[in-house]
């Protein structure tokens, strides 16, 4: 038992939660599109097949990732040892216990029970860490992880209470939190990769304040999904969304360096943030009332940007966080490509055919799947 505890996979947080939350991306979107074509009609769990995909997208596979991420960086910015070994073991199975309580016949009420511990565990490993050495700048990433428990309160009791509506205003606040999140994290490191990966020289310091005002609003954003205020169009909320585009746009057109476009690892994050920017592009033309569906913008946050960011993500930092080049296979470069088209097939193909979202579904699976080809036995060695 001694031995299992030690194994290289347990040495840092990044290792079982890349794996799990990958491997959970690929199983979770398979059995849902079976479904939804009528190829698995028995599958049934507890909830119902909606409220399982609704759910376990922000706060079984996100969350995982989310996890993976933030309990190596925190190390790295406090100093302080990162969770290994069993402590690790015992969060990695909070989480897959919860992912199994779906599919166990349980009453809701013990669901919820099973499902709520995770984000509160990882908010106080975190939040240990990052007090004890006094990182007040890195604080809103935990007002992050702690709100992402309050939605699942949200989402889960909605379940409970079969409100329907309280389930997705709990989920679609998740997602647009994760979106924040992944703005302040993708703001501090993809203009680092940019600059180190083609050897520039470091970009002066830009102003912060454009930074804290797309914190706060994307905070503002997730906040105004909690309270309904998406639940209809409202022309002076796409005014929010129009701040926060241009905001974006602003970071890619000073990330921007035509030397990217010949490094994958690079290219492929560029690519994905920028789904950030037509998912609240499609917001705002939605609240205008120039857009039909709220769902594509929806897709456009979950698939094309959150998936994408994820894939390129876990496939820098696994390379990077175990000694290896930083050089990825053309297996993962395939995979990039593949998670791009994905969102496209969502946003763009399924308004118009019936074969867009399995097209979409089996996109994102391939994806996912080439990284567990590539990467398993990365994050299962010791560092090299």
């Amino acid at each position: 038992m001694r031995t299992f505890g030690a194994a290289p996979v347990f040495s840092l947080g990044f290792r079982p939660f890349f794996l799990a939350g990958a491997a959970f991306a690929a199983l979770a979107v398979a059995i849902w599109a079976l479904w939804l074509y009528g190829r698995w009609p028995g599958v049934e769990p507890v909830g119902g097949m909606l409220a399982w995909h609704r759910h376990e997208m922000p706060f079984g596979f996100a969350v995982a990732i989310i996890a993976g991420f933030l309990l190596t960086a925190v190390p790295n910015w406090t100093g302080r040892r990162g969770l290994n070994g069993w402590p690790l073991i015992g969060l990695v199975l909070v989480w897959l216990l919860a992912r199994l309580a779906w599919l166990m016949p349980i009453p809701p009420a013990l669901l919820l029970v099973l499902q709520l511990p995770f984000l509160p565990l990882l908010a106080w490993v975190l939040g240990r860490d990052l007090l004890a050495a006094g990182k007040r700048d890195n604080y809103p990433i935990l007002l992050m992880v702690t709100l992402l428990a309050g939605c699942q309160v949200m989402t889960l009791w909605g379940l409970q209470t079969h409100d329907d509506g309280l389930q997705r205003r709990g989920v679609l606040a998740a997602l647009w939190l994760v979106a924040a999140l992944m703005s302040v994290i993708g703001g501090r490191v993809i203009p680092f990769f940019i600059q180190r990966g083609l050897n520039r020289p470091p970009a002066p310091a830009a102003s912060p304040l454009p930074t804290r005002v797309l914190l706060v609003s994307g905070l503002l954003v997730a906040v105004s999904f909690a309270f309904g205020l998406n639940d209809a169009p409202r022309p002076w909320l796409s005014l929010l969304f129009v701040l926060i585009g241009a905001l974006h746009l602003l970071r890619l057109w000073r990330w921007h360096d035509r030397g990217m476009w010949r490094v994958p690892l690079l290219w492929s994050l560029y690519l994905s943030y920028g789904w950030l920017l037509v998912a609240v592009v499609a917001m705002a033309l939605w609240h205008a009332g120039l857009m039909p569906q709220q769902s594509l913008a929806t897709h456009a946050l979950a698939v094309g940007a959150i998936g994408g960011l994820i894939l390129a993500m876990i496939a820098r930092v696994s390379l990077g966080h175990t000694g290896r080049p930083l050089l990825p296979s053309k297996a993962i470069v395939a995979g990039f490509s593949l998670m791009l088209l994905a969102g496209l097939s969502r946003v763009l193909l399924v308004p118009f055919s019936g074969v867009g979202l399995g097209l979409a579904a089996l996109l994102w699976c391939s994806a996912f799947g080439l990284f567990l080809l590539r990467y398993t036995g990365v994050l299962l060695k010791p560092r090299v």
